[in-house]
């Protein structure tokens, strides 16, 4: 078997979104500790440092893509994009590479590129998802497009996927579907079907009913991997420059009295929005740690003044950065709640740490996982009021009030779990196991 594995070559395909290259790179890692070589076929658009990982071969696909496109206002459209520009020259690049190396054990792919499964199918390789989302953006991306209405509530009988509000979900994504969600949902869909296996960057202990739900409509093996940025080693694959004065910041606070404020990485925030954040961080007066990109504000110049009047208003109770050292910051003692879109990288990351959570979703699978947080697990609250008066409350709900620490005790059991999970002999070093033999057999 060792043998096996260390002649064996993954071909993994990536791309352009921050949080799936963190994920992509962080499985690629570990792949390669257990034996195996590792090619990466990567987007020209944000693509990753090549020097951060000299043991693995990069290849640069063209994508026809510009900076403006990264952004939450279609991402449907965005996906159909990638697929359309990069399905040739992926055909291509797998080609080269299968004839250079005259065998590949699998090509691993972002579910997002599902446009690789046919062409793998075309040249009778094994084709691997990786869902960078959590196993409930799975089910729902791929059961619930294909139930009428009755089938869709009538099959959540369990108190867990009936908290989750996928009933209400599910009828706010079929209102006005546009032609790209269509068609990107049936080709993920058509995707899964084919693929050899389906890797999710989650734990079983966080997903027990979404998984069992999943396995009655899809037959494909499921390996639960994550959380995969505990498992690989520390590397800063930021596309943004880390502003690492916030750690020394952080360093002067008391311990847990810090909130962490980060809406991602493509996330843009109207005016209203942003005026409402400053002033009700401002009037909490809890001290803040506030991630604010150039580009949160699509492009305007009056956010300069208001971050100098917030600044005056809070002094050094407040501290402002472009990017921040994420893990580093939710792992600090001084942190006691993080303000998030709730990506679910942020949001595993957050668990990994005990941190509780201030829900503030954007889109997609971001409002499944505050689903997740606030009713199932029942470890943060969610902002449904962007109002400044709201936004203060909120905060010191999770902050300061009774609430806020049952909130906090459940995020610290969830932690623990986590470090179960993660133990040398545990569920994800087993998963990991089977994942590798699974390649190297198929």
């Amino acid at each position: 078997m060792e043998e096996q594995q260390k002649s064996s070559h993954v071909v993994l395909v990536m791309v352009t979104f921050q949080g799936h290259i963190n994920a992509a790179l962080q499985l690629a890692t570990i792949l390669h500790s257990k034996g195996f070589s590792i090619t990466i076929v990567h987007l020209e658009l944000n693509s990753p440092k090549p020097s951060n990982y000299p043991e693995f071969t990069f290849v640069s696909i063209p994508d026809n893509l510009t900076e403006s496109q990264l952004s939450d206002k279609d991402i449907p459209g965005l996906v159909r994009s990638v697929n359309k520009n990069c399905a040739a020259p992926l055909q291509r690049c797998l080609e080269k590479i299968l004839h250079s190396h005259h065998h590949i054990s699998a090509v691993i792919y972002d579910s997002f590129m599902f446009c690789a499964q046919p062409i793998v199918d075309d040249l009778g390789l094994p084709g691997v998802t990786l869902c960078t989302h959590s196993a409930l953006g799975l089910l729902f991306y791929h059961v619930f497009p294909q139930l009428n209405e009755k089938d869709c509530i009538s099959g959540l009988e369990s108190p867990e996927l009936q908290a989750l509000q996928l009933q209400g979900f599910h009828a706010l994504s079929s209102q006005n579907p546009t032609e790209a969600g269509l068609e990107v949902g049936a080709a993920f869909a058509n995707a899964l079907k084919s693929s050899s296996a389906i890797i999710v960057n989650s734990m079983e202990f966080l997903e027990l009913e979404v998984l069992s739900k999943i396995k009655q409509y899809l037959p494909t093996p499921i390996f639960i991997v994550g959380p995969l940025h505990k498992l690989a080693p520390t590397m800063c694959n930021s596309l943004c420059t880390e502003d690492n004065k916030c750690i020394s910041w952080l360093n002067k606070q008391a311990p847990k009295s810090v909130i962490y404020v980060s809406f991602g990485s493509i996330a843009n925030i109207d005016k209203q929005e942003l005026i409402e954040t400053a002033w009700g961080l401002s009037n909490s007066k809890q001290p803040f740690l506030w991630v604010f990109r150039p580009s949160m504000d699509r492009g305007s110049e009056w956010t300069e003044s208001l971050l100098n009047e917030l600044e005056e208003s809070v002094g050094e109770r407040g501290f402002i950065v472009k990017w921040a050292p994420q893990k580093e910051v939710l792992a600090h003692a001084a942190v006691g709640g993080f303000w998030s879109h709730c990506g679910w990288n942020s949001t595993i990351e957050s668990i990994c740490e005990g941190v509780p959570m201030l829900c503030r979703p954007f889109f997609g699978d971001q409002i499944l996982n505050a689903c997740y947080i606030c009713n199932v697990w029942k470890i943060g609250l969610e902002l449904q009021n962007q109002e400044r008066g709201n936004i203060e409350r909120t905060i010191k709900r999770l902050m300061v009030d009774m609430e806020g620490n049952y909130i906090r005790k459940r995020a610290m059991d969830l932690k623990e779990k986590a470090a179960f999970y993660l133990m040398e002999d545990g569920s994800t070093s087993c998963s990991f196991d089977g994942l590798a033999k699974h390649i190297s057999s198929v």
